[in-house]
């Protein structure tokens, strides 16, 4: 037997191979595939089944495609619907692979059609679950993307997810192995865990959800509090996994068009695409095209081009630095967005040489920061999520979440000069070109973020543990 667990770190999603006897089931599989063929073929293997733990709404699964390139069936827990063949299979099927078996457990909360895939051993010994969204490390799946207005609410659903828990999981012995679906960095839970696997009898120890004195009406106060609106390409996604999509590699071939400057301006013109840059900040910032927006490959580029860009049919113009184009079209492909109509050819030093109108962003280190503010009165934007800014932050600085930033517009002044920052410069970089693109430039970002703002022993509020807010 073997199992493999291949991790994503952008989308913070764990895939999983799993082989024995010649035989191969792929569970959660991205949507670029060949990997996974060319995997089975190397130990001379065939794929037999592709189990997919529920609808992901934070990436488009390789499911469909996989399913046509190699015959294996899809599987689904019960409640599933999905406008493609696949196996719906009933709470405790058993399906062989080779000398071991794989046994589904619904456990309805995080959605509906949730389940659990149980692997037992070559003597019939539970040896490992592949808990999806139901189960993290350190926390479980939030209930309330398959909330229905006026039918399921997301009370109802964690009461699901309390039940599914302790019916089907717990009673498991302490020695099983988890894999879950994601880690720390999805959107898809709060507080998960930065390690990617774990035995149950540890997560029963650690993970607040699986207290064993823990009732259900705490639960469901428990999980669903502090819950943040999910981000808006969630519901696209779950849609194009429910009915299917194009194969990447057409979507690799029309999308990696190379255009010259004076091309790639008039695309931008005529299609009112986004230009998205993904170099990296410090290359935003000494120069970009004008109203571009910075995503860059180096940081949590597909989430964020989710959380910012939303819709997935929205055409997109790439800059990227040169070879890494394909990279770029591929994980945007993997979050759902296929409209990329092409990339700026040579980059933006092409750009440059074409005698293009271009951009900065003024940026200061956090010891020019120091000596500025402690002269003049000037405002500071912190970038980060909530909870980091309530853990510790610059005494006075005002909280405006990136994720949330079109929301802080008003906030921002157009006359008066101000800082933004973040935690290390890549969030307060795509927020400077969000606010440039809305024809604010009066600001100022400090580079390295808050880590370089404490080693420059900046005035900082009394730090707070995470855990405890």
């Amino acid at each position: 037997m073997k199992i493999e667990q291949i991790y994503t770190g952008c989308l913070a999603q764990g895939a999983y191979y799993i082989e024995s006897e010649g035989e191969v089931a792929i569970i959660d599989p991205l949507r670029e595939v060949k990997s996974y063929i060319e995997k089975a073929a190397d130990s001379n293997s065939t794929i037999k089944y592709i189990f997919e733990t529920h609808f992901h709404a934070d990436f488009v699964s390789g499911h469909v495609t996989l399913s046509k390139k190699t015959g294996a069936p899809i599987v689904y827990g019960p409640n599933a619907e999905t406008s493609f063949d696949a196996i719906i299979a009933t709470d405790g099927q058993v399906f062989q692979l080779g000398a071991i078996t794989i046994t589904v457990l619904h456990t309805l909360g995080h959605t509906m059609e949730s389940s659990v895939f149980l692997l037992k051993d070559e003597n019939g010994k539970d040896h490992a679950i592949f808990s999806g969204d139901t189960l993290f490390l350190g926390d479980v799946g939030r209930p309330d993307l398959a909330q229905k207005a006026g039918s399921i609410t997301e009370e109802d659903l964690a009461g699901y997810l309390f039940d599914s828990l302790r019916n089907k999981i717990m009673p498991l012995s302490d020695d099983v192995i988890v894999y879950p679906a994601h880690g720390a960095g999805s959107s898809c839970g709060k507080n998960l865990s930065k390690e990617t696997v774990d035995t149950l009898g540890n997560q029963k120890e650690t993970n607040y959800a699986l207290r064993a004195d823990m009732t259900k009406e705490e639960f469901i106060e428990e999980v669903t509090e502090g819950l943040t609106p999910p981000p808006q390409y969630f519901p696209l996604n779950v849609k194009m996994n429910k009915e299917g999509y194009d194969d990447f590699a057409d979507v690799l071939e029309r999308s990696a068009q190379g255009l010259s400057p004076e091309a790639f301006e008039a695309a931008a013109n005529e299609t009112e695409a986004v230009v998205l840059d993904v170099r990296h900040q410090d290359a935003f910032a000494k120069g970009h095209i004008p109203r571009s927006i910075f995503i860059g490959l180096d940081g949590g580029f597909a989430p964020w081009v989710g959380a910012l860009i939303a819709d997935v049919q929205q055409p997109i113009l790439l800059v990227t630095e040169e070879g890494k184009e394909e990279e770029a079209i591929t994980r945007l492909s993997r979050v759902g967005f296929d409209q990329t109509l092409g990339f700026l050819k040579g980059g933006f030093n092409a750009w440059k040489q074409a005698s293009k109108e271009y951009d900065t962003v003024s940026s200061v280190s956090a010891k020019t920061f120091k000596s500025l503010s402690e002269s003049e009165n000037i405002p500071v934007f912190d970038v980060r999520k909530e909870g980091e800014y309530l853990s510790e932050h610059v005494i006075g600085a005002k909280n405006t979440p990136l994720d949330y930033i079109n929301n802080h517009l008003t906030d921002f002044s157009t006359e008066e000069t101000f800082f933004v920052h973040c935690a290390g410069g890549y969030r307060s970089m795509i927020a400077a070109s969000i606010l440039k693109s809305r024809g604010i430039h009066n600001f100022i970002d400090i580079s390295g973020g808050f880590a370089k703002l404490k080693e420059a022993e900046i005035s900082v509020s009394e730090y707070v543990c995470p855990s405890t807010l």
